[in-house]
């Protein structure tokens, strides 16, 4: 029998009951800058490098003047420019020569559009090029992306545009839509948040939910989510005095730390309690580790904290039976009291059936909405655990059935097949 792992992500992860989307890959560390395909990278550029640059050359952009939209326009095609002339011709002062390029793109856009001929004076307003402002308008990008007018997806992809620096192919084949698809969604992002002054004070909360989102998509076409969304967190706890920032980081280095070990060589997931523990990373759960535990030397508990914590007990347990579930469900606990979240209340009920037994774990499962995505597979886990296999093996297959992803499909029906093929009185 496979024990789940409770785990608060908006994205299951594959410890949970019945299992979740495997990445892709496992290569990448958490560390690692979201790689290239031979078709897009330039070995005589540094990629990351523009990618890092690029919010700070669009908030310069915004600053003098540039709406958003036309703006964020300018700043992809000047890192156009820089990809096609920096390996003949590499710039002494990187950011400068962007700013020149941009907004000597902007200006070439302003001229040729009729429509907006009250900006024209801006034409006499370039630069001279040289060093740029050492302002950092990041943050404030980070908020803007994450305007509360924006649908969770849009402003996930316009985070991934103006802050990471992706190209739009990058974010289409990331998220396995048509580069047109992803462009109109970005195009309508910006749209929405082109009258949004940068000197606005902004929502951490919603910023956090964003880059969550992002990490949780994990790895697909040729850009590694899970990886980025590490990168601009990284960003954000240098931009912003908050431990919720940290505790985001933390977690998010102690999920991404076990993902060598969570699927097996044919893509099958293999759950936390079976997992090869040598494969974890150990630098990133000691990194996590410790930014968690200076998030909560700052005494001010946030919902990220909680679930770091709870992702530290795991990480920190050198088998699955040294696991300190109790101090687990106390977590739990408070992640409920942080947020009465119905996905923490059904990892609450796996703890509890892992510190006090199954029975106490179903009696807890019952005071939920049956209704409730994987309600189903914890109900059959924890009849599993109590011995009722005729009744787990029923709600394995009926979880099977509704699983969102063949993966998980297939490991829930595996278990129902596993119980269905013993022999009455088999414990």
């Amino acid at each position: 029998m496979t024990a789940p792992t409770p785990d608060p992500r908006p994205a299951p992860d594959p410890a949970v009951p019945g299992g979740a989307r495997p990445p892709a890959s496992a290569s990448a560390s958490p560390s690692t800058s979201p790689s290239t395909s031979p078709s897009t990278s330039t070995s005589a550029v540094d990629e990351a490098l523009l990618r890092e640059l690029t919010p700070a050359v669009l908030g310069i952009l915004v600053r003098r003047g540039a709406d958003f939209a036309a703006a964020e326009d300018a700043v992809q095609d000047a890192l156009l420019d820089a990809l096609r002339v920096w390996p003949a011709d590499p710039p002494r002062d990187p950011r400068g020569w962007l700013v020149t390029a941009a907004w000597r793109r902007f200006l070439d856009a302003t001229r040729a559009d009729t429509a907006r001929r009250r900006r024209e004076d801006l034409v006499d307003r370039e630069p001279e090029p040289g060093p740029a402002s050492d302002a950092d308008d990041t943050l404030s990008l980070y908020f803007l992306c994450a305007h509360p007018a924006l649908s969770p997806s849009s402003a996930v992809a316009l985070t991934l545009r103006a802050v990471g620096g992706l190209t739009t192919r990058q974010i289409a084949r990331a998220y396995l839509v048509p580069e047109a698809t992803m462009a109109q969604r970005i195009s309508r992002a910006k749209r929405t948040v082109s009258g949004v002054r940068l000197d606005r004070p902004g929502d951490v909360a919603t910023v956090l939910r964003v880059l969550y989102l992002v990490f949780n998509e994990g790895y697909s076409g040729d850009v590694d989510l899970a990886a980025e969304a590490i990168r601009l967190t990284r960003r954000l706890v240098a931009s912003v005095d908050h431990p919720e920032p940290a505790g985001l980081l933390a977690l998010m280095l102690l999920h991404h730390a076990r993902r060598p070990a969570r699927t097996s060589p044919d893509g099958s997931l293999v759950p936390l309690a079976e997992q090869d523990r040598g494969r974890w990373d150990t630098a990133a759960i000691a990194e996590g580790i410790g930014i968690l535990h200076g998030a909560l030397a700052r005494d001010r508990l946030g919902e990220y904290q909680a679930q770091a914590a709870i992702a530290a007990l795991h990480a920190d347990a050198r088998t699955a039976e040294e696991t300190d579930w109790p101090q687990i469900v106390e977590w739990y606990d408070e992640l409920v009291a942080l947020t009465d979240s119905p996905v923490a209340r059904l990892n609450r009920a796996v703890a509890i059936g892992e510190a006090d037994g199954p029975l106490l774990g179903l009696a807890a499962l019952a005071e939920l909405d049956p209704d409730l995505p994987r309600h189903t597979a914890v109900s059959a886990w924890l009849h599993d655990r109590n011995g009722d296999r005729a009744d787990a093996a029923r709600l394995y297959a009926e979880a099977a059935h509704h699983a969102p992803t063949l993966a998980e499909r297939t490991h829930l029906a595996r278990q129902a097949a596993r119980l269905n093929a013993e022999p009455p009185g088999t414990s």
